[in-house]
């Protein structure tokens, strides 16, 4: 079958559905979601001529590809639908990411696979496409803003816009209106999660019909209600029903909706919330009255209560349909069952009659704002809105609410000369001096200037309970009162007109002191007069209007003469003692406050002499009325702070007011209120100089308690810190706006200034110095409104009209680019904009580069900080972020390859290929350039290292040719080396980057043999720093602390055998703040104790540098504090003795000296009285692969902490490898285990080994001393374990116990600059205790042989034939090359006992071999025989050449086997020439010396003669 491509216009590629593996050379391995590109297809009959891709044809789909010709180039393109190939390339990117945060994307990617079915099914009419097409679009744009991916832009019509048929400018807006938009939905999305996690709820209620034969208007009071509570908690909204059963005004048929909103959770907590509608009816006193021309109309009568409970509904148990109708029944008020029309709704049951109320309702969730977005076919700006009664859970910033509640609780009214009880209505006008009134009902319902109670027939004590929401601008809230007329109505018209106001109240809505009302209870003082004068204002408004007065004494003492003139301005008014009144209020706002204390805070300006008080009186005040007021609370305390910033006079008070304000809003229960003060920080700040103040005050704090000080609002200032960083934050930001908006109109228009004074014939040369430092603006100009870089070209040609030379232009050029790469110009999810502006960059670049190449390459025209400005520029374009696609995800890095390419490669290219040109101006370039090269040959692309790492060959050629000798200047070398260390700690580098540097710098010096040396040495320098560097980097995220702490160490002995004390010391110091996180003070002194020895001690004298004596100094005084931290003060005495010699024979500093002479002595007395725990010591072994090279199969020594045992010690190892095995034996582990890819940990308790000072030996010296040396300043460690050897004898069980002990040598004393070191061997213990161990295992197989005819012969064979056959190189041939030499002697004098230890064990090994051959004779096979006479043989040659060097030695046979004989055997009984150790990887191995005891009459051996054990 030919390709399709050849057939048809286009071609197939498949995706992958199953996975396949697979088998042999010729089939192709495939997972789920790879794309495969099909050229051919067969019928599997005859494959035998395919090489290499086969695979069947069922596991994958095929798809349709189109060929595009892009210039000279053809791409394949998938043939699916754009919308449809862009969900699948975000699904796959969302993928990636989604485990991360299941929750939130989850939803969003079902949604966009459900729609992507959709688009691929084709049959969505262009409408519904259009809109599902919006839909996909936004929820892509939508995920990707979340997820932090980068943003799509998009034409008009929802098409990716293509940047190469966009210019820049409509790029950019197009960046620009997608960011707003996307921020928008996402602001929209944030209140509805906020709402969502503190939620505030509404009731949309349509009142679809009223059906009740009333034959009168009536007014329809409808509002929530507690019935447990007994309370309204709404607003009422009032619908006006006309007598013929249809709204007043016919225009609200159908659309008689309204919602109650402002309801937060402790609402729906409520156990009962009842839907209530209070039906008053408006006409005459009695219906039954049948002359309707005598009576008198207009009266507000109770008529009755429409109920429901929905309490479930509005909790959101049971789910409303919109459209669904509720019946709410209707209950009739019978005035001899209850005094009130809220009094009907406990008795209600089945209703008796058929009339009520049809309503549709439906809970939502979200204030007024929201919910007319969400639901807008239900709310819209027609629907009335009824607000709790009450604040909302959450008060936001720029929630501006003043409302006033007041119900008419009830009253008390005597008959007087009546014969029955009056029909009192109450009369309410909002009032102020000048007699003015307005008032407001309730929602839904006009303005109207008096509000008439409804009237109860006959009653002497009413209960209105009627509430009414007085509205009054705040401007005038000072001025109003409110005034209540008392009026008798009668039912006859005629009468009705001759009856008058009879008695009146008022109550002020502000009080003397400025706060408003307080909510609650308020019985009024009913006053009785004259009509008129009860309507004067002036009559009555300096009586006193409650009657628990207590602001003026007098007023209060006014009222006890009731019924009688009360005089002076009350002229004509009289107190009713057998009268009485009551009301309640609620004060529902932001702006007016019940507590003086707030209020005084908050007009601070009219009292500035009370401001201190009334700022320390704010941490009293009720926390809900400070988050009330939080915004005018906040703006007042930044206004003080900002109008006296010339003095700290206030500073601490209002600190100390805002911490205490963000502590309450941390209150549980203000924590809602955590997003009104993330509002206001972000909108309705503006304090920009504030920053200042708060840090100058919370450095203040800070100082005094870091000095021990008491301070006590530290702890409530470190608890507030976040907010208080945000204040500071947003301050500091806000004053650098305001600075820059300032700043650049003034330099505009003072250019604009001297320019015009210049032309006016002052001096050209001005003018010309004006343009040359505006040449980044004008640069920067071009370079934004250009895309192509032929107007780039235009402008350069266009720099003489500017004055300007090509090298000062190019120079300026470079300098400009630099700097619009670094700074981030764009978002960092621009990437389409920041991908054209790294082309433009890319495009401007090579044209500079080529113009620099044509004129500035010669040598009189070469310009050295041209060239290297271009050579950083050029670094700084491949090394930034945007271009780093290892960073991405492989969806984006595909995206980016596809469209634009490697950027980074072809810079790359271009650099090393102008390095070459360079010629003899290479060495310029050295070290300057290193830094830059290296960062740049770290970018992890193969074929960019390739290109660049031989830069650096020919940089040690260059250095090399210029100075003749590549090791005398190392100026290329200490740059590497340099840089290397930060490039690397910052995430540069990899094991590929070490492998290719020694590769391509090794094959390049084959070249040049005469270098090789030279480079070989580098390489090997570079690849030690590297691999420590690794694993440097790799620990440094590790939650181990003892890693980082060996990986320091590692790096700083490094730079100490290379000889880089700057580098040393850097790494000395970070070790140092490792070990005071662990509060390991010994080990951070001993590690700056290093440190001071790098300082000569000749720079300690008098004479000396005095900088360096005094950093000695200063270092010497931080150690001696280490030691003394750390109970190490036998260290401390040693340096307070140096110190003390320097003060007294150098400097002669008699203070200083006495100073320390006394701390010296207070160390003396605390080793004699101060307690100090013996540490435990630990040996850890880390066996198997699966640790780092630094700890792989080695044994370490700890230091345990005081008082830590081995099982807390252990766990903690433990803790760090979590996937670690512990061994619980104390024996060295096989291969098996050290060869395992596991990690194995084995951990034991050793004992240190006491080496007392020479100046103690010897000499009576009490506990407390030498009790320190048994676990300090220690090196061997010891452990021990009992064995059992031969037979036991239960009588004596002592007799048959042996004791193996095994000797542990660190490679420096413990404590130290670690808390652990590893175990050390030299090369000639590691030979002595390999002897021993074969001796030993030769004599204890000979034994187990003699004991047992029965084991196979083939192990002995194999163990003799190893050591003695030269031709197998087992013996001990290699000991005697590379120990027994006169060259190895001088170098080592102090190995002479060791040496003749190994010399023993060597000459015993011939008798143990002769017995074991002829073991192995009596025992050997027929066709084993020749083997046996070979092994004779060289046996033989070994036996003499052994007694001839190292002399001769015998074995003895007992009743137990072989034992050693030697010239003392008559003397000495030996009774086994055996000595079993366990041998630990990494440790230093001696054995137990247990001399043997004589036999009776015989002289003890001679030291050389001793058998050990």
């Amino acid at each position: 079958m030919r390709p399709l491509f050849r057939l048809l216009q286009f071609l197939f590629f498949s995706l992958v559905k199953w996975n396949f593996v697979g088998k042999g050379e010729k089939q192709l391995s495939l997972e789920v979601g790879d794309m495969v590109f099909i050229q051919e297809a067969c019928d599997g009959k005859n494959m035998s001529k395919y090489k290499d891709g086969v695979f069947p044809a069922s596991f994958v789909h095929l798809k349709e590809v189109i060929i595009e010709k892009r210039g000279e180039e053809e791409v394949v393109i998938s043939a699916e639908m754009p919308l449809v190939k862009e969900v699948t390339t975000t699904l796959r990117e969302w993928g990636s990411i989604w485990k991360q945060l299941y929750v939130q994307v989850r939803r969003l990617m079902c949604e966009l696979m459900e729609w992507r079915s959709q688009l691929l099914s084709g049959t969505l009419p262009s409408d519904e496409f259009k809109e599902l097409k919006q839909k996909v679009t936004s929820k892509i744009d939508y995920g990707n803003k979340i997820l932090e991916l980068d943003q799509v832009v998009r034409d008009e019509d929802g098409n990716i816009l293509d940047p190469e048929r966009a210019s820049v400018i409509s790029l950019f807006r197009a960046h620009e209106a997608a960011t707003a938009k996307i921020n928008e939905r996402i602001k929209e999305e944030q209140v509805r999660k906020r709402k969502a996690s503190s939620p505030t709820h509404s009731l949309y209620v349509f009142v679809r019909n009223f059906v009740c034969r009333i034959g009168e208007d009536s007014e329809l009071f409808m509002s929530l209600y507690d019935p447990n509570k007994q309370s309204i908690i709404s607003e009422n909204y009032l619908v006006r029903w006309g007598s013929k059963g249809f709204p007043k005004e016919i225009d609200m048929l159908n659309n008689l909706k309204v919602v109650f909103t402002d309801l937060g959770n402790k609402d729906l907590s409520r156990e009962k919330i009842y839907l209530i509608c209070q039906i008053v009816r408006v006409g005459r006193m009695d219906l039954k009255e049948i002359n309707t021309k005598k009576c008198t109309l207009g009266l507000r009568r109770p008529f009755g209560v429409a109920v429901m409970d929905i309490s479930d509904l509005i909790k959101g148990k049971i789910e409303c349909d919109e459209e669904k109708q509720f019946f709410i029944p209707f209950f009739p008020y019978n005035q001899i069952a209850s005094q009130t029309l809220i009094q009907c709704l406990p008795s209600f049951s089945t209703p008796h009659i058929l009339p009520g109320l049809w309503v549709t309702m439906k809970a939502l969730v979200g204030d007024i704002v929201q919910i007319r977005k969400e639901y807008p076919h239900l709310v819209d700006r027609s629907t009335v809105v009824a607000r709790k009664l009450g604040f909302p859970e959450i008060i936001m910033p720029g929630d501006v609410r003043n409302d006033i509640y007041l119900t008419l609780q009830g009253g008390d009214f005597d008959k007087y000369n009546k014969t029955t009880q009056k029909n009192v209505e109450v009369i309410m006008w909002v009032c102020d001096e000048e007699g003015k009134n307005s008032i407001c009902l309730g929602a839904g319902d006009k303005a109207v200037s008096e509000y008439r109670s409804v009237i109860y027939y006959q009653i002497k004590q009413p209960r209105w309970m009627e509430t009414i929401k007085v509205a009054v601008p705040l401007e005038e809230m000072h001025r109003i009162h409110l005034r209540f007329m008392f009026r008798h109505r009668s039912s006859q018209e005629s009468k009705d007109k001759s009856e008058k106001n009879f008695a009146m109240a008022f109550v002020r809505l502000m009080k003397e002191d400025g706060t408003v009302l307080q909510d609650g209870l308020h019985d009024l003082v009913v006053f009785k007069g004259d009509s008129k004068r009860m309507e004067d204002v002036n009559s009555y408004l300096s009586l006193p209007s409650t009657r628990h007065h207590h602001c003026d004494p007098h007023k209060a003492a006014a009222l006890s003469r009731s019924s009688s003139s009360l005089s002076g301005s009350g002229g004509g008014l009289s107190v009713s003692s057998r009268d009485s009144f009551t009301i309640s209020t609620l004060v529902c706002s932001t702006k007016l406050t019940q507590n003086v204390g707030l209020l005084g805070l908050l007009k601070w300006r009219t009292r500035p002499e009370l401001l201190k008080e009334n700022l320390e009186k704010l941490k009293i005040i009720d926390g809900e009325e400070v988050v009330k007021f939080l915004q005018d609370t906040l703006d007042a305390l930044f206004n003080i702070m900002m109008e006296h910033s010339q003095t700290d006079d206030y500073d601490i008070l209002v600190f100390d007011a805002l911490i205490y304000i963000i502590g309450l809003i941390a209150d549980r229960k203000f924590q809602h209120f955590n997003t009104v003060l993330e509002a206001y920080i972000k909108q309705h700040f503006s304090a920009t100089l504030a920053y200042k103040k708060l840090m100058s005050v919370l450095k203040r704090y800070l100082d005094v308690s870091s000095r021990g000080e008491q301070c006590e609002p530290i702890l409530r200032t470190l608890k507030a810190l976040e907010y208080i960083f945000k204040f500071i934050v947003r301050s500091r930001m806000l004053y650098s706006q305001k600075a820059n908006n300032y700043l650049f109109p003034f330099l505009l228009f003072s250019l604009s200034a001297l320019c015009l004074c210049f032309s006016q014939g002052e001096t050209f040369q001005h003018i010309q110095d004006i343009v040359v430092s505006l040449l980044r603006i004008i640069n920067r100009t071009v370079i934004t409104m250009g895309r192509e870089h032929a107007l780039i070209v235009s402008t350069f040609r266009c720099i003489p009209l500017l004055f300007f030379s090509p090298q000062d232009f190019l120079m300026e050029s470079f300098m400009l680019f630099k700097d619009l790469i670094g700074i981030h110009v764009y978002p960092s999810d621009w990437m389409a904009m920041i991908m054209v502006q790294n082309r433009v960059f890319l495009r401007a670049i090579n044209t500079y580069a080529d113009t620099m190449n044509q004129k500035f390459l010669n040598n009189d025209d070469f310009e050295v900080q041209l060239w290297n400005n271009y050579f950083h520029l050029a670094v700084a374009f491949i090394t930034q972020e945007s271009l780093q696609l290892q960073h991405f995800s492989p969806t984006k890095r595909n995206k980016i390859l596809a469209k634009y390419g490697d950027m980074r490669r072809l810079i790359g290219f271009a650099i090393r290929d102008i390095w070459y040109k360079l010629g003899s101006h290479k060495i310029c370039f050295i070290p300057g350039m290193v830094g830059p090269i290296l960062e740049m040959t770290l970018i992890p692309e193969e074929e960019l290292r390739r290109a660049t790492i031989p830069i650096f060959f020919d940089m040690i050629t260059c250095e090399h040719s210029h100075s003749g000798n590549f090791h005398k200047v190392k100026s290329f070398e200490n740059e590497i080396i340099l840089k290397l260390d930060h490039e690397v700690e910052g995430g540069g580098g990899d094991e590929r980057y070490m492998q290719l540097l020694e590769t391509i710098l090794l094959d390049c010096s084959e070249k040049k043999p005469t270098l090789r040396p030279q480079v070989q040495h580098f390489v090997a320098l570079v690849k030690g720093l590297l691999i420590r560097l690794l694993d440097y980097r790799t620990v440094m995220s590790d939650d181990s602390r003892n890693n980082r702490m060996s990986c320091t160490v590692n790096l700083l002995n490094f730079y100490k055998d290379i000889n880089r004390e700057g580098m040393y010391i850097r790494y000395l110091y970070k070790l140092r703040d490792l070990h005071l996180e662990g509060e390991n003070y010994t080990e951070a002194a001993y590690t700056l104790l290093l440190h001071s020895r790098l300082l000569k001690v000749g720079h300690f004298e008098s004479h000396g540098s005095q900088t360096q004596r005094q950093l000695k100094e200063t270092l010497y005084d931080t150690i001696i504090d280490y030691f003394d931290k750390g109970k190490m003060w036998e260290e401390a005495i040693t340096l307070c003795k140096e110190l003390a010699d320097q003060y007294e024979n150098e400097i002669f500093d008699y203070e200083l000296l006495s100073r320390r002479l006394e701390k010296q002595a207070k160390f003396y007395e605390n080793i004699m009285k101060i307690l100090r725990p013996k540490p435990d010591y630990f040996a850890v072994g880390y066996y198997g692969q699966g640790y780092p090279p630094f700890l792989r199969n080695k044994v370490f020594i700890h230091r345990g902490k005081e008082y830590e045992r081995r099982e807390d010690f252990q766990n903690q190892l433990m803790s760090q490898f979590p996937s670690a095995v512990r061994l619980n034996t104390t024996t060295m582990p096989g291969d098996d285990i050290r060869n395992s890819p596991l990690q194995y940990i084995q951990c034991f308790t050793v004992q240190p080994v006491l080496e007392i000072p020479p100046r103690l030996k010897n000499k009576p010296c009490p506990d407390q001393i030498i009790n320190f040396y048994k676990s300090n300043y220690v090196q061997r460690f010891h452990y021990s374990r009992p064995v059992r050897k031969g037979p036991v004898d239960p009588n004596n069980e002592f007799a048959s116990m042996w004791i193996e002990r095994t000797t542990f040598t660190t490679v420096y004393k413990l404590p130290g600059i670690l808390r652990w070191f590893e175990t050390t061997l030299s090369p000639l213990e590691n030979a002595i205790e390999t002897m021993e161990s074969t001796n030993e295992k030769i004599l204890t197989m000979i034994n187990q042989y003699q004991a047992d005819w029965s084991l196979p012969i083939n192990p002995l064979s194999m163990l003799l034939n190893g050591i003695v056959d030269p031709a197998v190189m087992g013996g001990f041939a290699k000991y005697e090359k590379a120990f027994f030499t006169d060259e190895y002697n001088q170098q080592h004098p102090e190995d002479r006992d060791k040496l003749l230890r190994l010399k023993d064990l060597i000459a015993w090994q011939i008798p143990l071999l002769g017995g074991g051959i002829s073991l192995h004779g009596k025992r050997v096979t027929d066709d084993l025989r020749p083997f046996h006479e070979r092994m004779e043989e060289c046996f033989k040659q070994l036996k003499k050449k052994v007694e001839k060097e190292y002399g001769v030695r015998e074995l003895v046979r007992t009743g137990s086997g072989l034992k050693s004989k030697n010239t003392f055997r008559k003397k000495t009984q030996l009774l086994r020439c055996s000595c079993q150790q366990t041998v630990y990887g990494n440790s230093t191995f001696s054995p137990i010396y247990l001399l043997l005891t004589p036999s009776p009459g015989t002289s003890p051996p001679s030291p050389q003669r001793r058998r050990w054990w």
